[in-house]
């Protein structure tokens, strides 16, 4: 039995998923203190956090990962956020993930496989791959 989400519910929900994408690390934070989900993901299955790292935020995914969002989580796609960092090639989203323990090996493609796919050798050193 499926049910007409609620319109103020779809509402909040889009702009926390704006936030993420603009980085308001600050508001993210207050929303998911007040008790938004911090791995609220949309229809495609990007969470907060896939947003916020895609689009080059470190602060925003820091404050995620700080409220318990999963680094390693996987949209419908199988990409992980530390694989859209790697193509994106946002390094200090990149090492915002892998201090919260973020694994290269996640994810289809991999950070890693993605690291290898573009050349990106600085970061097959960081990730540990020969």
């Amino acid at each position: 039995m499926s049910e007409t989400p609620d319109p103020e519910v779809v509402e909040l929900a889009s702009k926390v998923f704006d936030l993420a994408r603009t980085g308001d690390a600050d508001a993210l934070a207050a929303y998911v203190d007040a008790g938004v989900p911090a791995n609220l993901t949309n229809d495609r299955g990007d969470t907060l956090v896939m947003l916020a790292a895609y689009h080059g935020h470190a602060a925003a995914v820091t404050a995620l990962l700080e409220r318990g969002a999963e680094a390693d989580r996987p949209n419908d796609r199988g990409q992980t956020p530390l694989a859209g960092a790697v193509f994106k090639g946002e390094d200090a989203v990149i090492h915002a993930l892998l201090a919260a323990g973020a694994n290269p090996e996640a994810g289809t493609p991999s950070a890693l496989d993605t690291a290898r796919m573009f050349g990106k050798t600085e970061l097959l050193e960081l990730f540990g791959a020969r």
